[in-house]
């Protein structure tokens, strides 16, 4: 016996991406990509005359543009919102095309968040059908819950029942996502198993069951450093297809990465325009690239790398908080010591072997780059 889940109010009145908002999104710090991202997604839609999946509000074709960037028939201007081989995202878009699960594996800082929440948004209109892996997420965040009140007063029914993300993607034929995966107790992440393999959650309580309907999937993101802390079982992995999103290929790439981002989490704080500021964007990842490879940019010095992963991630907010500074304490243009402070953050995190691979860092490669002496002196005063 099947069993409906209805839609809740706000899924009730879902609607075009041009029509769909929410409540405060004009102030929100971080809108949803369905939202922040609306007249780029109703533009694809109206000039999108390709096959779409059941239920799907872009075709594939689409929604690979949506990701990478592109001009329209019309003009339009799509913005990447990844820049990375187009071959891995057009993999991503296919898998869930399929009934096949996706699986965003890689180093922490690699987008796979991001990734994850434009690929939901442009292929069902709604990224928030999201379940958070934790080491306490339990068993109900994945499958369904109990209002206790109800269960109480009137025993087990559809009414006491509360529906997971997974449980009202599946009833509705959207796509759910699972961040962190391999944070999630092993026993917890095999609740997905039935879900994918069978496209069936069971309600053993009520004699019932949700069968998935066409246009549902999942996509999940993991950390290749999380391995061993949950590992995935052979089960469950044989249930993905697994897409793994590499580092930034060169600095120029990883530049526009960080300004890009940069930019866009600025005009939401009203902080200075990036272009300002890439001279230090450049430096900062620089710095990063090299102590992260363990090799100076032309190959001629080995380098000691840190404990931390000094991603791209870390490299914009390194940036973003130098901007704030640059804004609120500063002349609103960034400067070296405007950064300074927070790659030294993000280099130390082990106290005494760190700080020592961060002073050797400076004295041997920053202290004799051309036209790096004022970054050398703000790095020489935030770390004495």
């Amino acid at each position: 016996m099947s069993v409906s889940v209805e839609p809740t109010s706000a899924e009730a009145s879902a609607e075009e991406f041009a029509g769909a908002t929410v409540e405060g999104t004009a102030e929100a710090l971080r809108p949803h990509a369905e939202h922040a991202f609306a007249a780029e997604l109703e533009a694809l839609a109206a000039q999108d005359d390709r096959p779409r999946p059941a239920r799907w509000r872009l075709s594939p074709w689409a929604v690979a543009t949506y990701l990478l960037g592109g001009t329209l028939p019309d003009g339009t201007v799509i913005t990447p919102k990844y820049v990375g081989p187009r071959r891995i995202v057009e993999v991503a878009v296919t898998t869930l095309a399929t009934d096949r699960a996706l699986l965003l594996l890689g180093v922490p800082g690699t987008a796979k968040t991001w990734v994850s929440e434009h690929l939901a948004a442009a292929v069902s209109g709604d990224s928030t059908l999201l379940v958070q892996g934790t080491a306490g997420t339990p068993e109900e965040a994945i499958r369904y819950g109990w209002n206790y009140a109800q269960l109480l007063a009137h025993g087990p029914s559809r009414d006491a029942l509360v529906p997971s993300p997974v449980m009202r993607a599946m009833a509705e034929g959207m796509t759910a996502r699972v961040e962190e995966l391999t944070r999630i107790p092993a026993d917890v992440q095999d609740t997905l198993i039935t879900i994918l393999s069978e496209k069936t959650l069971p309600i053993p309580e009520l004699g019932q069951e949700v069968q998935a309907v066409r246009g549902f999937n999942l996509i999940a993101t993991a950390n290749d450093r999380d391995r061993g802390v949950n590992e995935l079982s052979s089960a469950l992995r044989r249930r993905f297809n697994t897409v793994v999103l590499p580092l930034p290929e060169s600095a120029d790439a990883e530049v526009d990465i960080v300004s890009r981002r940069v930019e866009q989490i600025g005009r939401s704080l009203d902080l200075p325009a990036v272009p300002d500021g890439i001279d230090e964007i450049r430096r900062v990842v620089t710095v990063f690239r090299e102590l992260r490879d363990g090799v100076t940019a032309d190959g001629r010095t080995k380098l000691k790398s840190p404990s931390g992963t000094l991603s791209t991630a870390e490299a914009i907010s390194v940036v973003t908080n130098g901007l704030a500074l640059a804004a609120h304490f500063g002349d609103g243009v960034l400067r070296a010591g405007d950064v300074a402070a927070g790659i030294l953050g993000a280099v130390v995190r082990d106290p005494a072997a760190d700080r020592v691979i961060w002073q050797e860092y400076l004295e041997a490669v920053v202290r004799e780059r051309d036209g790096w002496k004022d970054f050398y002196r703000a790095c020489r005063e935030v770390s004495a």
